[in-house]
């Protein structure tokens, strides 16, 4: 019996352990941190052996097949050793896509790719298609094919799954911009993590399609260099485009093809979600709309009544004139720098956390024209010191969301914005993006 065993035992972890026992395989799972206890059941109630807060080398090594969380990096020693006894190491994602034939719709992208997904899986369900979503958000690919038969699979995936994927095949592949980002897991070079996000088209074909921001400098400047074989539809907000999806004199363009019959046209002004960032993601969306043939007035509706996903602008509260908005989402400077582009208002910016080699230059003009104060959360704030200190008129320092949220409060005025929009990550003083997201909307609602 051929042996599977597990890396890491989070939602991909144990969705990829529960597919492997039910092919029959011989499944151990590892973690050398504690396993949640809700993942831990599951374990014990299919029978899959696992342990915790170790790694014991000798359960691991006899593997035929690695799946390894997208949380460990491949300078980890366990990974060092399994690579040296070329030991097979696979993702998740990769390892579901064996055991399914549905179509897969697969969203890349250093931002947006969580809205792009989510706005793309409400479309599908409008238009009656038998269709789950997951990935990197929500539940697991390989759960999802475990426990039901899809036609259609939506997912996200991020850099570190597409790292470790090779005969994974996606029907529709999205590349929504790319900027740097996690470059700590790529030798800090660019090139690698380029390299990485166009992983999503291999293995495409002629028959499949390939949807990109023809706007991104970096996605243009490597278009060449990878070979893509899928047809390739741009996106972008430059109205001289001759075929894709665009935005002219305020309504929205989209036809596959110069020859496509019924082109779709929407008034930007309808779209459920704002901003220029918003745009393109509603761009890509009704892009594979039309590439699904789903009716114009269905794919309108959708971008007209979608709901934005949570910790990405949303709107927590209006207090004494003050308005707060979660944007826990943004843990890079390029998502930040979107966020504070759509506001409208004098901006006191809650920032900072666990810095990935971040580089505020781009910020420096939207913070100097909209951002009065920053409010930094984080256990070392000295970057954003240093790079905001002479655009501002204020930088506090606070470590905690409660501390982030009263000291915001104090220095704001009626008829201005507190923005939490990090533009790092949340591991210094969080779990997660979403802890850190719910612990700032707890605060707001205790003003």
């Amino acid at each position: 019996m051929k042996r599977i065993v597990i890396l890491g035992s989070g939602e991909s972890g144990t969705g990829a352990a529960i597919l492997a026992k039910k092919q029959g395989f011989d499944v151990f799972v590892s973690d050398k941190g504690a396993i949640p206890q809700n993942f831990k059941d599951e374990l014990q109630q299919h029978a899959i052996a696992f342990e915790e807060l170790q790694h014991s080398e000798e359960l691991i090594l006899n593997a035929d097949e690695i799946i390894k969380s997208p949380g460990i990096p491949e300078k980890n020693e366990l990974i060092k050793k399994l690579r040296s006894l070329n030991i097979s190491i696979i993702s998740e994602i990769e390892f579901a896509s064996r055991y399914t034939n549905a179509f897969i719709i697969a969203i890349t992208g250093t931002n947006g790719k969580t809205t792009v997904t989510s706005l793309v899986y409400h479309l599908l369900q409008k238009a009656g298609f038998n269709v789950a979503c997951g990935g990197n958000i929500g539940v697991s690919f390989a759960r999802l094919v475990a426990e039901k038969q899809y036609d259609y699979f939506v997912l996200e995936i991020s850099s570190f799954q597409l790292d470790d994927m090779y005969e994974f095949h996606a029907n529709i592949a999205v590349l929504t911009n790319i900027t740097p980002d996690h470059l700590d897991r790529y030798n800090y070079e660019i090139k690698n993590y380029i390299n990485s996000k166009f992983r999503v088209t291999q293995n495409q074909t002629a028959a499949d399609y390939f949807f990109y921001c023809a706007d991104d400098e970096l996605t243009i400047a490597n278009l060449q260099s990878n070979q893509i074989n899928a047809q390739m539809v741009p996106f972008s907000l430059n109205p001289s485009l001759a075929a894709g999806a665009t935005v002219m004199d305020g309504t929205m363009y989209v036809q596959i093809s110069n020859n496509q019959l019924n082109p779709f046209t929407m008034l930007s002004t309808q779209l459920a979600l704002r901003g220029r960032h918003n745009a393109y993601n509603s761009l890509a969306a009704a892009l594979i709309g039309k590439a699904l043939e789903i009716k114009n007035e269905v794919i309108r509706e959708a971008l007209t009544d979608f709901k934005n996903v949570e910790h990405r602008l949303e709107n927590v509260a209006t207090v004494d004139g003050i308005q707060f908005i979660n944007d826990s989402k943004a843990t890079n400077v390029n998502a930040a720098w979107y966020a504070l582009e759509c506001m409208d208002k004098p901006v006191v910016w809650i920032a900072g956390g666990t810095d990935k080699g971040n580089d505020y230059t781009m910020l420096k003009e939207l913070v100097k024209s909209k951002v009065r104060i920053i409010v930094c959360m984080g256990l070392d704030n000295s970057k954003i010191h240093e790079a905001f200190s002479k655009d501002v008129d204020m930088i506090v320092n606070t470590t905690s969301a409660i501390e982030a949220v009263k000291v915001a409060k104090q220095l704001s005025k009626s008829g201005e914005c507190v923005l939490l929009s990090p533009a790092c990550a949340s591991f210094d003083l969080f779990k997660n993006y979403e802890e850190r997201g719910r612990l700032f909307k707890n605060a707001v609602k205790n003003l």
